[in-house]
């Protein structure tokens, strides 16, 4: 098969694109023809070398969508010619590729009318997205959230989720952002190059941060008494508050079957939609790390593989 991929840990130069191995299909593994896959920040981290638990040579990548094209001997709910979608388990990564084998129990049937380019674009954005809003921060109609980085891939599906359970939605984003965040449900978007939200928002029931470093540990300051915030992009630990008040909480995301049919339940409802999409070719997996390390841009990164 054909594959994006690293033999060493560095910068985006060090992809290589040609035949890799096909993976071998376990009991109770299907596998999988990609048709589209994601870029997420985890994707270049890894890359890096950042996390450990990774051997080379390695394909990244860790959401996608395709077509079933050989099931395990003990695989009895999906079958051959199945549009599914998913996200790996934690630990396995490579979707940079034609193929991946994976637990049949973490895919899910793709609904005809969601495009794969889509449909990899929601998998991981909307599994990290549910886990912090509905899971962990548990948001309630009528309570006002805090997200952070409204224009990129989780933060849009936060966005949407949060409406869709009434709550006020205030956000942070370029100038040029603004009117796409509005479309997503932004009830008030906030222009961090021209304004301090800490100065800007407050009595904040709930943050959502998914940009990390300083905006994170600044985030607590817009909270009220009680609050509790959710971060994705600090690392595997919360930041820690300095202030007693508040809870900090970093989000499990599950990978499984549940959420994702829950994905499919809100798109079906007309409760999300899928995000502002770039499209690349396996062969440019430098370009589109280079773009999603630099962080200037809106929406989702996909390889168009088929």
């Amino acid at each position: 098969m054909k594959a994006a991929f690293i033999e060493r840990y560095g910068g985006p130069d060090v992809f290589q694109y040609g035949e890799f191995p096909d993976p071998v299909v376990g009991r109770d593994d299907v596998a999988v023809d990609v048709v589209a896959a994601s870029v997420n920040a985890a994707d270049w981290k890894v890359r890096l070398g950042e996390y450990k638990h990774t051997k080379l040579p390695l394909i990244p990548g860790r959401d996608f969508s395709g077509v079933v094209s050989a099931i395990g001997e003990d695989v009895k709910d999906i079958a051959v010619g199945d549009a599914v979608f998913g996200v790996c388990p934690a630990g396995q990564e490579g979707t940079y590729a034609e193929k991946i084998a994976v637990k049949a129990a973490i895919v899910a049937k793709k609904p005809s009318d969601l495009s794969h380019d889509n449909a990899a674009a929601l998998a991981l954005t909307g599994l990290t997205a549910l886990s912090a809003i509905e899971d962990t921060l548990k948001l309630q109609r009528n309570e006002t959230i805090l997200i952070q980085g409204g224009a990129g891939g989780v933060a849009g599906f936060a966005i949407q989720l949060a409406k869709h359970i009434g709550a006020r939605v205030i956000t942070t984003a370029s100038s040029a952002n603004h009117a796409y965040v509005r479309a997503l449900g932004a009830d008030e978007a906030i222009d961090y190059n021209v304004r301090d939200f800490t100065r800007a928002v407050n009595n904040c029931d709930a943050v959502f941060d998914t940009v990390g470093g300083d905006v994170a540990q600044r985030s607590f300051a817009v909270l009220k008494p009680g609050g509790r915030a959710a971060f994705i992009a600090s690392g595997a630990q919360a930041p820690r508050p300095e202030r007693s008040d508040v809870a900090a909480l970093r989000p499990p995301v599950e990978r499984g079957r549940r959420p994702l049919e829950r994905i499919v339940e809100l798109y079906r409802a007309g409760a999300v939609r899928p995000p502002e999409i770039k499209l690349y070719r396996l062969s440019e997996a430098a370009d589109a790390h280079r773009l999603s390390e630099s962080r200037h841009f809106r929406g989702k990164l996909i390889f168009r593989v088929r």
